[in-house]
């Protein structure tokens, strides 16, 4: 009775074990799927991930999906292989991610969405959604455009770099901005086209918007690596970026913040990378069972010349 007692002792430390699948330690084991590494704010993003990580000793299973879904779907089906605690990932696009997260559900494993959401009407599929309010960078965006031409009488046409076609911060930027110029009927957007959130896409494209229009007043991208790539254009059509054609981006990283110091760009809307911190804090929460708000935004803000240049001597990304 007592060999038997013995075994099955031993036979559910080891299912527990398997269960957590922590290796058999107390450090926690996340696998993490990122997007890719298409702008320097998608660099930046991973380096506070991975930082935060080795600070909170978390075991961080990296995967890069290299802006395609297919690759992510790949790796957390990996990551339910190895069994980890806990899965974070930022969405390449915002469907088709119902089945995976009910296989990460049946197995037990609690699943965080960083930076982008999934469209999903199964809310119990992930634990929480960390990241920014895309819809408000996009209204904050269009409200400082109908300002600033509060005084024009005629039309303001506008060209439009969409990010990653799909995606949420694509989706729902188009959508604030939408709103916030919808009132007043001079403004127009005349050509809307996806960048893929890339300088060189965001180049392409703007190259291909100065051929087909030759009256073009403000250019809205959906984030600085293509309003980046949109400025080298406009410079080579002999255009003056700021003045000729007035730039507004999302995102606010060294380099955007830079080009509106110079004047480049007229006006950021601010969407931080710096999510690490936070996610390892909800990643230590989910893990121990903790109840966690269903939606977390991070606190960010909007910039103007003058601003760009009192933040960027401390700017860290």
């Amino acid at each position: 009775m007592i060999a038997a007692m013995m075994v099955a002792t031993t036979a559910a430390c080891g299912d527990s074990g398997a269960e957590g699948g922590g290796g058999g330690d107390d450090q926690i084991v996340l696998g993490f799927s990122q997007v890719g590494a298409e702008s320097g704010w998608r660099t930046a993003n991973t380096k506070s991930i991975q930082e935060s990580a080795a600070e909170a000793g978390i075991d961080l299973k990296f995967a890069d999906a290299q802006q395609k879904q297919e690759n992510q779907i790949k790796a957390i089906r990996n990551f339910i292989a190895q069994r980890v605690d806990v899965i974070a990932f930022s969405p390449v696009v915002e469907s088709g991610w119902d089945t995976v997260l009910k296989e990460a559900k049946d197995a037990e494993i609690p699943v965080i969405l960083t930076d982008r959401a999934v469209d999903s009407q199964d809310e119990t599929l992930y634990e929480t959604f960390i990241g920014s309010d895309f819809v408000l960078e996009g209204r904050l965006s269009g409200e400082w455009l109908v300002e600033e031409f509060a005084d024009e009488s005629g039309p303001v046409r506008i060209v439009e770099l969409q990010g990653t076609t799909g995606s949420a911060p694509a989706n729902d930027r188009k959508q604030g901005f939408g709103e916030a110029i919808a009132a007043d009927p001079k403004f127009e957007i005349i050509a809307s086209q996806t960048g893929e959130f890339t300088r060189a896409k965001g180049k392409e494209v703007m190259e291909a918007f100065l051929q087909a229009h030759d009256d073009i007043d403000v250019l809205f991208a959906h984030n600085d690596d293509m309003g980046l790539g949109a400025i080298e254009a406009i410079e080579a059509a002999g255009l003056v970026p700021g003045q000729d054609i007035t730039i507004i981006t999302i995102d606010a990283v060294r380099d955007g913040m830079q080009a509106l110091a110079d004047g480049k760009i007229n006006f950021i809307a601010e969407c931080s990378p710096l999510l690490g911190p936070q996610l390892m804090e909800l990643v230590e929460q989910v893990h121990a069972g903790e109840s966690v708000p269903k939606r977390v935004v991070t606190e960010e803000t909007t910039f103007t010349q003058e601003q760009a240049k009192e933040a960027l001597p401390t700017r860290e990304y």
